[in-house]
């Protein structure tokens, strides 16, 4: 296989939108990556609950009144990357241990979130910004229709 074939079953595809940070914005942001996702072929599950935990978590936790958060899609060498960053640098994400509260209707978030990613983490940007991440490998892709 040389450099092109391999680019072409390879391809880099990269998303990105910015939303309000209100519960339409982290519905909306779930909607288009799952779109999104499905017009690339990708499978869309772990995807689209890491997306809607992430999103939530930036419109929820990570809401500044006025600013946006962003969603980034990033597909590379089989590896799906799913990218939330908000305006609240200041307040890192905090898993919060399953049992911490049993009866909690909340904060469960980036339990699943580990459990559904390979990897994820959180990295700084330019202040007040912070990214949160999971990364996703692919199985191959579904057939469309």
């Amino acid at each position: 296989m040389n450099q092109q074939t391999a680019e072409l079953a390879n391809p880099v595809r990269h998303f990105h939108v910015r939303l309000s940070p209100t519960p339409r914005g982290a519905r909306l942001a779930r909607l288009l990556g799952v779109e999104q996702l499905r017009s690339w072929g990708l499978p869309l599950d772990p995807a689209r609950q890491i997306i809607a935990e992430l999103a939530v978590n930036a419109a929820t936790h990570g809401r500044v009144p006025g600013r946006d958060f962003r969603l980034t899609l990033h597909v590379v060498a089989g590896t799906l990357r799913i990218e939330v960053t908000d305006t609240r640098g200041d307040e890192p994400p905090r898993r919060r241990p399953a049992s911490a509260d049993p009866g909690a209707e909340s904060g469960r978030g980036l339990v699943l979130v580990e459990a559904l990613a390979d990897r994820w983490g959180v990295s700084d940007g330019r202040f007040p910004r912070k990214t949160v991440w999971a990364e996703v490998r692919l199985s191959a892709p579904e057939p469309t229709f």
